[in-house]
């Protein structure tokens, strides 16, 4: 199938795949024939409407999956979108471990896109959380209220940051585990450094 909107980019991706090809294939075809410029970002075939980001075909070790950009603004009826993780706040993915199951779905598939082209031609935006709205654990807080250089420092990151942050020292169940966490990132904090720089 030859199409104005295929790009050749997104051909090469395909060649290079040794997992989820077929998969891959049917997807892409879904997606333009719903009318969706082809593109390829973050390494993926990625699906446009006037230059905004509609959808996105990845692949995992278990799964292939097309994400939906705005995917938490989708109604959902047939209960079939996956929040990635927890801190995932716009993006929903549609998980798929066989070709059958895509052919099986296309008509579905198609009326999520669709759904979804209508969302970005409404300009509709995800509201994403402040990052005053994730919580301090209580063994950073004391850090904090104990060293007013550590506190600044932290204040003066960007919010990406700063919730990076957060969460990094949020995830461990154990407050001992929490405190190590802390100790180990507090020069690079002091240092205006980020968590991955």
């Amino acid at each position: 199938m030859t199409n104005s909107r295929m790009n050749s980019k997104v051909d090469e991706f395909l060649a290079k795949a040794t997992k989820w090809k077929q998969e891959y294939e049917k997807l892409r075809h879904i997606a333009l024939d719903c009318e969706l410029t082809e593109e390829v970002k973050w390494m993926h075939p990625c699906y446009t409407f006037d230059k905004k980001n509609v959808v996105l075909i990845h692949g995992f070790k278990e799964y292939c999956a097309l994400l939906f950009i705005k995917g938490a603004l989708l109604k959902d009826p047939h209960g079939i979108l996956v929040q990635q993780t927890e801190n995932v706040q716009a993006g929903r993915q549609i998980r798929f471990t066989n070709i059958q199951e895509i052919v099986e779905m296309e008509p579905v598939l198609k009326a999520y896109i669709n759904e979804a082209i209508h969302i970005e031609k409404a300009g509709l935006k995800v509201d994403l959380k402040e990052h005053k709205e994730y919580i301090i654990p209580a063994e950073f807080q004391q850090k904090l209220d104990e060293l007013p250089a550590l506190k600044t420092a932290f204040e003066a990151l960007t919010p990406g940051r700063q919730r990076a942050y957060i969460l990094h020292f949020s995830q461990p169940k154990q407050s001992k585990t929490r405190e190590s966490r802390i100790e180990k990132c507090m020069q690079q904090i002091l240092d205006g450094k980020g968590l991955t720089d």
